[in-house]
């Protein structure tokens, strides 16, 4: 198998759906016969919780601890830590203890590349690892973004959101130039989308007016729902929790898409320069 393709889930504001984009992405690639690694980048352990661990501070090994390890060159055993999900994805898991990450990778030398490091120890064994960032800018953040080749950039339907993303596009840039020159915008994906009011596709429009030149932006569309809320506390993804319901729909769609968007690029990369 070849080295996987790592993919960030990355906004720094919160509550735009990333860590359900990650959880249903990671399933729905499952479910096309891929093998599929998912790493909580957040302190706030939102996507160990969402997967079946409500109390990620009990858990013995998390991403925090393998950071440690390879910051003080102590090997990373490829099992270490990994959680097995019944939807058919692993887990790396965090929790509370790695917000002190954040700290310690001041000082640390190649800090920004710390994850990469540890995720090297699993890009042998996968075909997708997906990156669920903190709701930050903070250096976890940037690992993630060291560590990707592509990102997902989920925005909800609210024209402050958009607005926000300018920020996000800046530090994406800074990362692109100074520490990882292959790194891609998958796209912009629409998150909360109320197909009932105007206001949805008004933001569409803006989206596109202010970005669509330079990014692309997602066809699929995720709507809100009540359903999609309730499964973060159940431990399973929507195609489990209500598969024939529009938001499984969605991020099938989202699926397609991504795995579309792999095959051009690899088609890109195979062709013989013209």
């Amino acid at each position: 198998m070849s080295a996987a393709s790592v993919i960030g889930i990355v906004n720094q504001k919160g509550g735009t759906g990333k860590t359900t984009t990650c959880v249903n992405l990671g399933v729905d690639l499952a479910h096309e016969g891929k093998k599929v690694l998912l790493v909580d980048c957040d302190p706030q352990g939102s996507l160990t919780i969402s997967l079946g661990h409500p109390q990620p501070d009990a858990l013995s090994v998390t991403l925090a601890d393998l950071m440690t390890g390879v910051q003080n060159d102590s090997p990373v055993r490829p099992s270490e830590g990994i959680l097995h999900h019944e939807e058919g994805v692993d887990l790396l898991p965090a929790n509370i203890s790695l917000a002190g990450m954040e700290v310690s990778l001041v000082n640390a030398m190649s800090r920004e590349n710390i994850l990469k490091r540890v995720l090297e120890h699993y890009s042998r064994d996968y075909d997708h690892i997906l990156l669920d960032c903190s709701p930050s800018l903070g250096m976890l953040t940037i690992n993630a973004l060291a560590a990707s080749e592509r990102l997902i950039i989920p925005v909800q339907a609210q024209y402050l959101s958009i607005k926000g993303v300018e920020q996000l596009l800046g530090t994406v840039a800074r990362v692109k130039r100074n520490l990882n020159h292959g790194l891609r915008i998958d796209g912009v994906l629409l998150t909360m989308v109320d197909s009932r009011t105007n206001n949805s596709r008004d933001i569409m429009n803006l989206l596109r007016e202010t970005y669509g030149g330079k990014i692309h932006i997602f066809d699929a569309m995720i709507p809100r729902s009540v359903r999609a809320a309730e499964i973060s506390a159940e431990g399973k993804s929507i195609f489990e929790h209500d598969p024939g319901g529009k938001v499984a729909q969605a991020y099938h769609a989202l699926t397609k898409e991504v795995l579309q968007l792999e095959a051009q690029r690899q088609k890109h990369k195979s062709d013989p320069v013209r």
